[in-house]
Formats: C-alpha cells, structure tokens, sequence
C-alpha cells in the first residue's frame, strides 16, 4: 500500500516529481544512517570484550559517529527542504489547475450542490496532503526501511534471533493489511462528513440574515450542531474502529520483543552467541520493532491521504464544457441576425425545461423575455453565454453556432448584468477593470461616470481604493448594481444580457440604474429579463415565455391588442404568478 501511495503521489507530482524522488532517497539515506550509532556502539562492546579495544579505535570510531549524526542531520534537513517544499509548490499549481479547471465547468455542477465538494476540496483535503501526508511517507519509508535493516542485522547476529523477528515482521504486515483496508473503507466516509459539515457552514453563514429576520437561530443552529456532532461521532467512530487492531499490533510487538530478550539469553548461555552479542542485542531489542509501530500507527493517515486525493482526482475529472471551437465570430451583416435560436431544447438533468425554442435577435435591438417566474427566461440568457450548452437545435452568433467558436472569443462579444450583483473582495477600481484588465485609469472613471457611480466612489474614504467586503457586502444593493454596469460599458462588448437588473432596487437607486443602463445599450443588441413594464415597453420584440415555451412575441402594443398572458398582466397591473408589472 505504501508502495502504491508513493507511486500516486510521484504521478500527481508533475514537474516537481524529480524533487519528490530526491527526497524519498534522502528518507532512505537518513534511515540508514540512523541505525549507524547501533553499529558503533556494537563495535566498542565486542572491542572492549574481546579485549582489542585502543584508543585510536574509540577515536575513529567516536570521529565516525558524529560525521554520522552531522550527515543525517544534513541528509533530513534537505529530505524536509525538498519534500515539504515540494508538496506545498505542487498543491499550489494543483490549485491553480482546479480553479482553470472549475472555470470550464457548466454551470449545472455548481447548482448541484457540489460548492461543499470544492470548498472541502480545497479547505480539507488539499491541505491535509500538503502538509501532514507529504512528510508522512518519507517517515514510513523510512521505518520500512529502519525494520530491514534491524531484521537483516539479526539475521547477521544469529539466524534463529533473524526468524523471530521476520515472523513477527510478516504477521504484523497481516495484521496491518486488514487495518488499513477497514480504514481506506471508513476514510471515506469521514472525508463526506466533512463535506457534509462544510455545506452547512456555508449554507448557516450564506443565510444567516434569513434565518434571524425569521428567528430560526435555534433551528437551523441545531441543523449546525447536528452536523458538528456527525462529524465528532464519525471521527470518534473510526478511532474506536481502529483502536483494536492497533492493540493487537502492540501486543504482538511486546510478545516479539520478549521472544527475541528470552532467545538471546538463552543462546548466550548455551554458548551460540558471546556476551558481547547480547550486550548489542540490548542495546536496541527494546526498540527493535518501534520503526514498525510507526509505520502502521502513522497508515491510517495514509488511508485519509487516499481518500482525499480520491476526492480530489474525482473534482479534476468532471467533464468540463467542450472548448474545441476554432471558427471566429465575423463582422456584422445588415441583413443577418446577431441572435438566432433555432427549435433550441435544453434540461437539467432528467427534466426538460425548454422546449423548441425559435426566435432571432437583429442587431442593435432589444428583445425583453417576459412571463412568470420558473418559465425559462434566465436559462435563455444563460445559454447564450454557455453557461450550459444546448441539448437540441442550435444557438447561432452572427451565423456560426456558439458552440463551433472558442469559448474565450464568444464571452468577448457578450456583457451580463446579473439581478444578484457579486463584487471580489477586492478594490473598486479592480472589481470595474476586470471588464478591461489594461484599460487605463481614465477609461476606467469614465465608465464610473456613465454608470453613474463616479459620485458616491469619490465619497467613499479612499474613493476607487476603498476595498469593498466578500461579494460587496459593504455596498448596497445599488451601488453594487451600478458598479457591475460599470465593469460592463468599461469592456463594450456588442451584446449586453440584462437579467433582472433593477428588479430588487429602491426607487431612488432605479432611476441612477436606469440611466446607467441606458449608456450601456448605446449601440448594443441588447436582450433583457425584465417584470417592470417600464424597462420593457419600448421593446423592438418581447417574447412571453411559459413553462419552457413562446407563448407569445410582438410588441407592446400588438401583444395588448390580443388576448393571452401579456394582455392579462396589463390589466390585472399588480404582481401575478411572479411578474411584477410596477
């Protein structure tokens, strides 16, 4: 098994598997050299019993074992240097790699609750392997190692002291190897615990301003312990697993080192084996078998080790969204739509939810989808961007199906303006620049000034400087708002998706959103979710979108002179099955 670990932890190491290999020779050279003192001081004893022992012996030898300890000291400390350097180098490139790799997921993994899966991932598991499990295989190869060379010096000393030791080596592995295979099958799932645990804590913390508005604090904080107690019992419970295997490990070592003290004494005084062999039996029968106790006290870290890069391999291997594209997105012809779905069908998972989806997007239009809420709109928008691809028909940009153009190049052409507004903890002028990373810091205000934000950014403490919190938390909803419209008309892009984006603004902040809006659309095919009749009446098209479908498309004023759902939510002029008409 460890054999197995070290030949996984060389494949993952990439770049870095010369130095990982350097450092398991480093363990190899410490081991041995740690057992050397036992062989000088064997020397001495047989020296001074046989009476040969001199003084430019002891000082060889006394010269020898302090180069031994000064080189084994050397020998660990670049073991550590290379290893534990290493691991922490390796994981951080493996870091960088998921999050390359996250970034080309769909985005149904993320609604699938798997956010306690990566956070685990990268919380839990990564750096249990960087920093306890990189250093815990040098240490067992090292006892590996240490238990053949005291067994190999046994045998040297007398093979009936070498049979002994080899039986309980051999039945001690027996042993172990039923130990780890209980553990590798419970490592597992403390690992999902641990999940487990990590999805509440977000979930707690994501809502806590719900859950006290609500006064569910005892609630849901009971939801919280229940899962802090799963995890306590699942840890508990895979000790309480583990702990007699490791008791009868201890006892068979005590046994062997009986055994071994008794069968000495006995050849010693049946004349197989001089008093200066038992004297250097003494010197490290009692440790004999302490390598050994290490190595399988330290294998149920090995068998987290596994199940975390397990967990780890299984993230990596999440089939990313097909970037194969190599057709490029050409200029705009007059008579050619810059949009166009053609009988598009899409589902989550085993539930479709659109259903041949037909319509086009002329360029320098606007086209609002309408209609209750759960229809399908947000999935339209998203499936524009690729967010998720299609399962039927096709999604066309300027003639050429999005599917058939790099991913980087389609995301070039498109800008969304989310309802939910999320700001990197970060500064404001880095959070607005991500829409253009060299624009220069005058196109930068300048966008801040037609989002109509440049006021309220100067008044802050350290104006574009100010650091805003975790997702903008030190913003109001607004002020987020504007920001994002900010980041938006910074990267001008020639299709702008606006999904609901002053559906959860006060009015005071509308009427700044709307015209910030309206310096981002200038000249823009533009596609808007929208439940305020204001934001859409002006349409070039609307399309009414119900249980999947286009139940309706027309403007306005063609939509009001006909019967169906638009016409009714202008009479009714109140909220109606998730539709706001104010």
């Amino acid at each position: 098994m460890i054999l197995k670990m070290i030949q996984r932890i060389v494949r993952l190491s990439g770049q870095f598997k010369g130095r990982i290999q350097a450092a398991f020779v480093c363990a190899v050279l410490e081991s041995i050299l740690s057992k050397m003192s036992i062989v000088f001081a064997f020397l001495i004893l047989n020296g001074f019993y046989e009476q040969t022992l001199t003084g430019k012996t002891c000082l060889y030898t006394g010269m020898g074992l302090v180069g031994t300890v000064v080189l084994q000291a050397l020998v660990h400390f670049c073991s550590d240097r290379l290893q534990s350097g290493a691991g922490y180098m390796m994981f951080a490139e493996k870091r960088m790699e998921l999050g390359g790799h996250l970034r080309k997921l769909p985005m149904g993994y993320f609604t699938a609750g798997n956010i306690g899966k990566i956070s685990s991932v990268l919380s839990t598991d990564m750096v249990f392997v960087e920093e306890v499990a990189m250093s815990t295989l040098a240490n067992m190869m090292s006892y590996c190692l240490s238990t053949i060379l005291l067994v190999c010096f046994l045998f040297w000393l007398h093979w009936q002291l070498g049979l002994v030791a080899l039986v309980v080596v051999l039945v001690a592995t027996v042993i172990a190897e039923k130990m780890n295979k209980l553990s590798l099958a419970e490592a597992a799932g403390r690992q999902e615990q641990s999940e487990h645990l990590t999805d509440a804590v977000l979930s707690f913390t994501e809502g806590i301003g719900v859950i006290k508005s609500y006064n569910l604090l005892g609630e849901k904080s009971e939801e919280l312990t229940n899962n802090f107690n799963r995890s306590k019992d699942t840890s508990i419970g895979f000790e309480r697993k583990m702990a007699p295997w490791t008791q009868n490990l201890n006892i068979l070592y005590a046994v062997g080192v009986a055994v071994l003290f008794g069968l000495s004494v006995y050849q010693q005084q049946q004349g197989g084996l001089s008093l200066a062999y038992l004297c250097g039996i003494l010197l490290f029968v009692f440790d004999l078998f302490g390598p050994l106790k290490a190595l399988y006290g330290e294998s149920s870290r090995l068998t987290v080790m596994n199940a975390a890069l397990d967990r780890i391999e299984q993230v990596l291997e999440e089939p990313e969204l097909p970037d194969l594209g190599t057709r490029h997105i050409p200029a705009p012809k007059a008579q050619e739509p810059e949009l166009a779905f053609s009988y598009v069908g899409f589902g989550y998972q085993e539930k479709e939810v659109l259903h041949d989806i037909t319509f086009t997007v002329p360029k320098n239009s606007m086209t609002a989808l309408v209609g209750p809420s759960g229809g399908g709109k947000s999935t339209i928008a998203s499936l524009i961007a690729r967010f998720w691809d299609v399962q039927k028909g096709t999604i066309t940009f300027r003639g050429v199906d999005v599917k058939d153009i790099p991913l980087a190049e389609l995301m070039d052409q498109i800008s969304m303006v989310f309802q939910g507004v999320y700001l990197f903890q970060d500064t404001i002028y880095n959070n607005i620049s991500m829409g253009k990373p060299d624009a220069t810091k005058e196109e930068v205000y300048e966008a801040a000034k037609k989002a109509r934000c440049y006021d309220f950014i100067m008044a802050l403490p350290d104006g574009f400087e100010t650091r805003v919190g975790e997702g903008g938390a030190t913003l109001s909803g607004g002020e987020k708002q504007r920001i994002s419209i900010a980041r938006c008309i910074l990267k001008d892009a020639p299709v702008v998706i606006l999904d609901e984006a002053t559906a959860s603004v006060d009015t005071d902040n509308e009427s700044y959103i709307q015209e910030a809006i309206n310096e981002l659309v200038k000249g823009k095919t533009l596609l808007v979710i929208a439940h305020r009749l204001n934001t859409i009446r002006f349409a070039d098209q609307i399309l009414v979108i119900s249980d999947g479908k286009i139940a309706q498309r027309g403007t306005h004023d063609q939509l009001v002179a006909q019967d169906g759902i638009y016409k009714a939510f202008i009479d009714i002029r109140q909220k109606a099955s998730g539709w706001n008409l104010a």
